[in-house]
């Protein structure tokens, strides 16, 4: 009887024993209720056991005993690090060492080729969790804050995606765009072809946004490019539309006619000999190539064809035949 009960007993033991160590390797695996990712924000200083009962609040997870114990085990992971962070489907275990190891949610932010200044700071006052300033449209300000010492901030910001982490301020985004097509252009320059007519870099900056504004298809630059330098050594103007858009401003309904062309502001070349007095738009890395790399052409005029491609001619005559051809017959 005594052994029967011993073994019982023993049994009973063991089969506790084996739970116990079951439900301890579950620990790790305990799963965060969430389907789809979602940001969480983490207060500074707070503490592992009141980020679970945060979690708990939102029924994120049932219940905080496992991660208290794996805490105790691990003392590391009551080391969180403040921010935004991204909660992901997966065990609480790997969401609190993103939170422990610092691994913050990166937002970004795209300027696209060919975007004014104002188009860009548009979009930076919308950006999410951006730190913006109140000053952001006040043009002087701006280029106070970013250090800024060229004549005009516009053309200035390198185009491409950038990243940031909640609350990080525009300025120190702006700043990185700015660097960045800085350093581009400087090297660019470096690399130029002979005989340019640009008295600097900034000039060719300029092109660039010009060039940039003309292109629908990206392989036409360099051609574009050798347009306008072919017109500029000839004396001729430039005699562009996007730089009388520019020019026109506000004004701008999105319809140009012949009355804007006539109407002289610094941008319209149709009226201005050589380059407007700033770029006016954000240039891409291959526009700015083409401005300092462009092809060599006999061509002197281009009219859009309609399909985002241009028709090229060498005289006016060819020019007003494809004008005829693709613009009057509309």
């Amino acid at each position: 009887m005594r052994i029967k009960l011993l073994i019982t007993v023993t049994l009973l033991i063991l089969a506790l024993t084996s739970a116990a160590v079951w439900q301890f390797k579950q620990l790790p695996l305990q799963r965060i209720s969430i389907e789809q990712p979602r940001l969480f924000l983490v207060q500074s200083g707070i503490g592992l056991k009141k980020l679970c009962q945060q979690w708990q609040t939102i029924a994120l997870v049932d219940s905080c005993l496992g991660l208290e114990i794996l805490a105790k085990l691990d003392p590391s992971l009551t080391d969180l690090k403040a921010g935004m962070y991204q909660l992901r489907p997966g065990t609480v275990l790997e969401n609190v060492r993103r939170i422990n190891q610092g691994d913050a949610h990166l937002f970004s932010f795209t300027i696209i080729e060919g975007q004014t200044l104002y188009q860009i700071i548009d979009k930076i006052a919308a950006a999410p969790y951006l730190s913006v300033p109140n000053f952001i449209f006040e043009l002087d300000e701006l280029e106070a804050a970013l250090n800024f010492t060229g004549d005009h901030l516009e053309g200035w910001l390198y185009p491409e995606t950038y990243y940031y982490r909640a609350n990080e301020t525009a300025i120190s985004l702006l700043k990185r765009a700015s660097s960045k097509m800085k350093t581009y252009l400087q090297q660019a320059w470096e690399r130029r072809a002979e005989n340019l007519p640009y008295a600097n870099a900034y000039e060719a900056l300029i092109m660039a946004s010009i060039i940039e504004k003309e292109t629908g298809i990206a392989s036409e630059r360099p051609l574009i490019a050798s347009v306008f330098i072919n017109r500029l050594n000839k004396k001729m103007r430039l005699q562009t539309d996007p730089t009388v858009i520019y020019g026109l401003g506000e004004a701008f309904d999105g319809d140009i006619k012949r009355s804007h062309l006539k109407q002289l502001t610094p941008f319209n070349t149709y009226m201005i000999n050589g380059l407007p007095p700033t770029p006016i738009a954000s240039p891409s890395a291959a526009a700015i190539d083409a401005a300092l790399n462009p092809l060599q052409s006999d061509y002197y005029y281009f009219v859009a064809k309609g399909d985002g491609s241009h028709q090229f001619s060498k005289t006016l005559s060819e020019h007003n035949a494809a004008v005829r051809k693709y613009q009057l017959k509309k």
